[in-house]
């Protein structure tokens, strides 16, 4: 019970950061300079005009995000617990480890899935003006804070 609970808040403190953690760095990735960072759109939101419509589709397509994200971080952790404790073993039996380690690796691309969908929901949502405004900021370096 004690470690369910354990893993459940950790994954709980991972959810919390999980808006931050869903775009990548401009120059990590090529894909950020052309996505939204889910705080900086919301952080401009007067400034952009967004529109009742656009909000409430943004606002829905981030807390469908976080409660599908939070959900699979969950699952995460609890295959890992297993994958840690097969690895625990002096003799570490491969097909069973491979096929705990595929169950992880399957959880991390659904996440990274859920998380390019949210920013393609969110850079839909907006005009192209408001991308273009969204741009400008990227490139003067704002960061977003919510």
């Amino acid at each position: 019970m004690r470690r369910a609970l354990a893993v459940t808040l950790v994954a709980i403190a991972l959810g919390a950061g999980m808006l931050q953690a869903q775009v990548p760095k401009d120059g990590d990735d090529p894909l950020a300079r052309l996505l939204f960072d889910p705080q900086l759109v919301l952080k401009h939101a007067q400034e952009l005009a967004l529109q009742p419509a656009q909000r409430t589709t943004i606002i829905g397509a981030i807390k469908e995000a976080q409660a599908d994200l939070l959900d699979l971080q969950l699952q995460m952790a609890e295959r890992h617990q297993d994958l840690v404790k097969a690895m625990e073993a002096t003799r570490v039996d491969e097909g069973a480890s491979l096929a705990l380690a595929d169950k992880v690796m399957g959880l991390e691309r659904d996440m990274k899935r859920k998380q390019l969908q949210l920013l393609i929901r969110i850079k839909n949502a907006l005009t192209r003006e408001q991308q273009d405004r969204l741009q400008e900021w990227k490139k003067a370096g704002e960061k977003p804070e919510l």
